[in-house]
Parts: C-alpha cells; structure tokens; sequence
C-alpha cells in the first residue's frame, strides 16, 4: 500500500518500490480511492507509482464531482505543470529512479501529453480518454493536439468512439500529430461505443465501458513495464 507524501509544498501518494517509475495524473477524481488503487496496482508490477494531487487534497473521498469540476474551471496549466516537473524531479532525485513515464485519465491525459511534450525526460506516455477538445476550453493556455508534436517517447492513446468531450475529428487530429513525429512510436486503441472516462469503475455499469477498461489496462500495463523497465 501507497502512502501520503510532502514534496515541496505540495501533497502526493507514492507507491515506492524501485527504480523505474510512472508519474500519475488523475482525472476529476482527483487522488481518489481509484487512483490509488491503480498506484497500488502499478507498484504491484514492480513500478515506483506517484500521483499528482490537482486539487490539493480535495477528491472524490471528501467531494462531489461537482464541486471538483468547480475546481478545474480555476486550474492554470503553467501552475499545474510546474508542480508535475517538482514531482518528476522527486522520482529522477530522491526516489533515485531510472526511468519515468507518464500517465494520465481525462484531464490528466490531457497534461500528459503537455508536460512530455516540455520534458524529455519522460520515458513513455500513456493517455486513457484524454480531454484535449480543438475548442479549447476557458482555462486552458496550450493546446494539447499541437503541442503532442512534440514528444520524442512512446505514447500509448487510448480513445472511446463516444467520447462527447473530444469529437472524432479531434483524436484524428490527435493522430496525425503523434504519427507525424519524426521520434517516439505510436500505439493506438480505438474503442467503439465506449463513453468518455470508460476507465471510471463509476462508469462500469455499462457493460462496453467495463469490457473496453479490461481490454485495454493489461496492454497499457504491459507498455509500462516495457518502456520503464
């Protein structure tokens, strides 16, 4: 089991267990009992797991989902980012790992893709349902589908054809961006009538959500493991 941690000024969970490492970005959950669990998981599979804290120690254990999306409407992505980069900087330093990727649900797909795109460092990316709409949302300063360009690592995308967050039209774009890069291999699943968020056990209820999470984590499990160990 994972425990609470201070780097810098801000909280995290860590899963510790060795060298390679992910870096985790909930989604509106925040570092619910999910996220936890998946650090958990993750550390299971012999990879150090620290999750990012968007919304300083508000999740779904102690808040609406709601209230959190009040909160993600006040988020900066330059403030956001540099709390990333201190956590990266803490698997890199103090945790001593090797290698680090990664990973990110919803809006934290989304800041995957802009925080490896800024740091080279990254050694894979994986993205479940990424919230990366062309119509930028108020609260974003960069978009992400451009900025994707720029990663060198892997990247693992994993995209709902029902998604009402991010049309169609977008993830192609997405596509052409990542395939068109001159480094860093592309993996794509593509999953027919799954909703956005199909990871979210809360969204399990509907079975082609539930059947497109227990297809794609294994293959996203693997990828990890390949790419950090």
């Amino acid at each position: 089991m994972g425990v609470s941690v201070e780097v810098g000024e801000q909280g995290a969970y860590l899963a510790r267990v060795g060298r390679a490492g992910m870096l985790l970005l909930p989604m509106i959950t925040g570092i619910g009992e999910q996220v936890r669990a998946w650090a958990d998981e993750l550390a299971g599979e012999g990879i150090t797991a620290l999750a990012w804290d968007p919304f300083k120690g508000r999740s779904t254990d102690n808040s609406s989902r709601p209230e959190l999306s009040e909160l993600l409407q006040e988020m900066d992505d330059d403030q956001a980012l540099a709390e990333q980069r201190e956590l990266l900087d803490y698997l890199f330093g103090e945790l001593g790992c090797t290698k680090v990727g990664v990973i990110g649900w919803c809006l934290g797909g989304r800041f995957a893709f802009l925080l490896a795109a800024r740091d080279q460092r990254l050694a894979s990316v994986v993205a479940f349902h990424p919230t990366i709409p062309s119509d930028m949302r108020p609260h974003h300063t960069y978009d992400a589908i451009a900025e994707a360009g720029g990663i060198t690592a892997p990247v693992l995308v994993s995209y709902p054809s029902a998604d009402t967050a991010v049309p169609n039209a977008d993830f192609e774009a997405l596509q052409t961006v990542l395939q068109a890069r001159p480094a860093g291999a592309t993996f794509t699943q593509y999953f027919p009538g799954a909703d956005h968020g199909f990871s979210d056990k809360a969204r399990h209820d509907t079975p082609v959500n539930a059947d497109a999470f227990h297809l794609a984590w294994p293959q996203a499990l693997a990828f990890m493991r390949t790419t950090t160990g």
